[in-house]
């Protein structure tokens, strides 16, 4: 990722092209401090500063002098990402930013509006010989945006791939790949071992499927450090089992993995940081296919905690999967659980797909996350886990029922149902996650996103080492 950025020791006698970034209600004194050619070409291109507009300036040999991008009212805190998704190669460097754009936050949105998914394209994108490189700004450090993008990359990536090619297996080979660079512990429960080891449903949701279910298992750092544990869903393709989804349902279940391709764009965070805690990521990864030994509506399985759960519907196989996880994490009693899934459209129904839900009861880790979504603009929005709702969860039959009889409050009822797998960890937090872009803008093309991570690192660095 440094590849994007240069120092200003790179520069040598090469002249960076000057990148100015203004509010539209700026634009009057902006026009006023530029030279009488510069707010003439300005003017006469009619630029004014809405957002998303870019305009280039030459200089008198007819060379690219300037970039000058609207910002509109500023709604859009990476909107400068634009820059590096449109210009040609070259060296840049920041010049009249506004001070909320500028910084730290102008080299990420630089970073990320480089990503492209081109794996599947005849003429790749990525195998330009040059790309356009940022200067990076005085007192921002390179390294520590280049590891929050890196990791972003590596969970958009994941997401993308379709899923003939990211199946139980691959995302295991992905986690074995990401715990080889750093030096990480990792094991895999495959197939009827599942059932040996007492991880009951993962493998009922994960048996109908040609490809094996598993549970990934990855451990880095001393074990003196206090313990974190992230857990994410690892659907790697959802036909709604026999409870079917139509062909428009399906068509972006490759996603239904965006919980595990996150917690490892985390994972991959926190240990390039090296940040000294004892981290877990749990990856229950299985297709919900149909086929004679798929499970069924009425089926009654026992967990591994030893509670009974009634299939109310098969299309609501994420709590099941990951409630086998969260039982095993929950015996450790770490001092954070995170659970990160696509879990519910009745989350996109309740706050769209830019703004995931999270639940949890501590009010301090609510506070820390709401303030670090707000600083790094990784929204996030809370959620209750309203206690009135407990006996939407009941079953007649048996003790939980994962698709309870009632209409409303989908996300919460959820939440609630992976809550009865925790009776240890205090400090947990589950997140209602989209992993997508379906509204593309600067820096975040339609596809894949990897929605809480950057909060998440942000409050796990900030309670635990310096982000460095």
């Amino acid at each position: 990722m440094l590849s994007v950025f240069a120092t200003a020791d790179d520069v040598g006698a090469e002249k960076p092209v000057m990148l100015h970034a203004i509010l539209a209600k700026n634009l009057e004194g902006f026009l006023a401090a530029r030279t009488v050619r510069e707010a003439r070409w300005l003017n006469a291109t009619g630029f004014a500063a809405k957002e998303g507009e870019l305009q280039l300036m030459p200089d008198e040999s007819g060379r690219l002098q300037a970039a000058v991008l609207g910002l509109g009212a500023g709604r859009d805190p990476h909107a400068l990402a634009l820059f590096s998704e449109r210009l040609p190669p070259g060296l840049y460097a920041l010049g009249d930013v506004d001070p909320a754009f500028g910084g730290a936050r102008a080299a990420y949105a630089w970073a990320i509006g480089t990503y492209a998914f081109d794996r599947y394209r005849a003429r790749k994108k990525s195998a330009r010989k040059e790309t356009p490189r940022l200067v990076i700004p005085d007192g921002v450090d390179g390294e520590s945006v280049s590891r929050i993008a890196d990791g972003m990359f590596l969970a958009r990536d994941l997401i993308n791939t379709p899923a003939n090619d990211m199946g139980p297996a691959e995302l295991e080979q992905a986690a074995r790949s990401l715990a080889q660079s750093f030096g990480a512990r990792i094991e895999a429960i495959v197939g009827d071992d599942l059932l040996k080891a007492n991880y009951p449903m993962i493998h009922a949701v994960g048996r109908a499927s040609a490809r094996e279910p598993r549970l990934i298992d990855l451990v880095w750092g001393a074990e003196k450090h206090p313990k974190v544990t992230l857990i994410g869903k690892g659907v790697c393709f959802d036909t709604g089992g026999l409870d079917l989804k139509n062909s428009s349902g399906m068509l972006t279940m490759k996603k239904d993995m965006g919980g595990a391709a996150c917690v490892l764009g985390l994972a991959r965070m926190i240990m390039d940081a090296k940040l000294p805690i004892r981290l877990r990521v749990m990856i229950p990864a299985v297709e919900n296919s149909i086929s004679g030994s798929a499970y069924r509506p009425g089926d009654v399985l026992t967990s591994r905690k030893g509670l009974s759960v009634e299939i109310g519907n098969t299309d609501a196989e994420g709590r099941v999967v990951l409630a086998d996880a969260l039982a095993e994490a929950d015996t450790e009693n770490p001092e954070l659980l995170f659970c990160l899934a696509t879990l519910t459209g009745a989350a996109r129904a309740a706050t769209g797909m830019e703004l995931p839900p999270f639940f949890t009861d501590d009010e301090i880790l609510a506070a820390d996350l709401m303030r670090h979504g707000t600083e790094e603009h990784d929204p996030l929005w809370r959620l209750p886990l309203w206690r009135s709702y407990e006996p939407a969860v009941d079953s007649m039959v048996a003790d939980v029922n994962n698709a309870p009889d009632y209409g409303l409050a989908g996300a919460i009822t959820a939440a609630l149902f992976l809550n009865r797998f925790i009776t240890k960890t205090q400090c947990w937090a589950h997140f209602d996650i989209p992993a997508w872009v379906d509204r593309p803008k600067p820096g975040r093309r339609k596809g894949a996103e990897a929605n809480a991570i950057r909060a998440l690192y942000a409050t796990i660095a900030e309670r635990y080492g310096k982000r460095s």
